[in-house]
């Protein structure tokens, strides 16, 4: 009792230190909580994409000759608006003309004379000749008839040259290029090339990586932003899900075909023009939502520390979807409620 009353103080300053220590290891705890502290709020969340690719179209038609020869007759430019089955170029006709003149003569002497051996040998059959002398009459009537045969497969060819000779385009379209514009001059199969587009027929052609292509489906809607027009927004819509990756990309991507709701009657919108095109999978509006990284998965059950005069308690809640990080709370905690991480 002496020592006490004589150093009393010492007790004091002690006791003074040893409750600012427990003062300030409590406000420490409780500001590293508030730090860590998120409060649940409703918030609007979208899960979109954008995926990048450009115009092509379905029909279109790289038009080349099957034979050479010289061109001479070219019935279209560039620019040009051509019917499906439309004749737009033709090669020199005089010289398989006259083939043909030759090849059909030939093909009536085989006929000739193959009705000729037929009615001279109508009765050898019948009229008591010997086993070998009908085998050669035999032999000889056969001849005849391959020989018109043949006849006739070369005058079918050779109209299939005549017709070749001209070229049709198996679509209707734009001309969008003439390797050989002008008549005159000989060719050959790779030197006369003519390019036909059909502009009712464009599409939007994309690219989706393996991750998201799984989210796509036939009909989906999207809107489309093109490069060159970016005030003026297209609707657009699935057609088209590739099954096998494209070749020639970098990485596992597969191509995604959109219809554009365009007639393109003007031919704005042109072959090649780039641009990204936006889907919204799925849309939620004023949900309560947390950061995924606060939610705790224990024994198959999910949890959120929910901060409870300035400490930490551990609260079960039920989740909704999570979209870009931010998980949908459908039960557990309220609007306003902070947790900690």
């Amino acid at each position: 009792m002496k020592f006490f009353k004589k150093f009393w103080w010492l007790f004091l300053i002690g006791f003074l230190v040893g409750g600012f220590l427990v003062y300030r290891s409590n406000t420490a705890k409780a500001a590293s909580v508030r730090s860590k502290t998120f409060i649940v709020k409703k918030i609007d969340l979208k899960d979109t994409l954008s995926i990048s690719g450009q115009i092509d179209a379905s029909e279109k038609a790289n038009l080349q000759f099957q034979t050479s020869g010289l061109l001479t007759w070219v019935g279209v430019k560039e620019g040009d608006y051509v019917k499906k089955f439309q004749v737009i170029a033709s090669l020199d006709k005089r010289e398989l003309q006259n083939q043909m003149s030759q090849l059909l003569n030939n093909y009536l002497t085989n006929r000739w004379n193959f009705e000729q051996g037929q009615a001279d040998n109508s009765g050898w059959q019948t009229n008591g000749m010997t086993d070998a002398a009908r085998a050669t009459v035999q032999r000889t009537l056969e001849k005849s008839q391959f020989s018109l045969n043949n006849a006739v497969l070369n005058v079918e060819a050779q109209d299939l040259t005549l017709k070749f000779a001209n070229l049709w385009t198996p679509i209707e379209g734009l001309v969008t290029g003439i390797d050989t514009p002008n008549s005159g001059v000989n060719v050959t199969p790779t030197s006369a090339n003519f390019m036909i587009i059909n502009p009712k027929t464009i599409y939007f052609s994309a690219t989706a990586d393996q991750t998201d292509v799984g989210k796509f489906s036939i009909g989906q809607n999207g809107q489309l932003v093109l490069d060159a027009f970016p005030d003026s927004p297209i609707d657009a819509q699935v057609t088209m899900i590739g099954f096998t990756p494209m070749a020639g990309e970098t990485g596992t991507v597969y191509e995604i075909r959109l219809m554009m709701n365009v007639d393109n009657l003007d031919y704005k919108f042109k072959m090649g023009m780039t641009g990204d095109t936006n889907f919204t999978f799925k849309e939620y509006n004023g949900v309560l939502s947390i950061p995924e990284a606060y939610i705790i998965k224990d024994s198959g059950k999910l949890y959120v520390n929910k901060v409870v005069n300035n400490s930490p308690v551990k609260t079960e809640i039920t989740t909704g979807d999570t979209i870009d990080g931010n998980t949908i709370i459908l039960s557990g905690v309220s609007e306003n409620d902070p947790i900690y991480y």
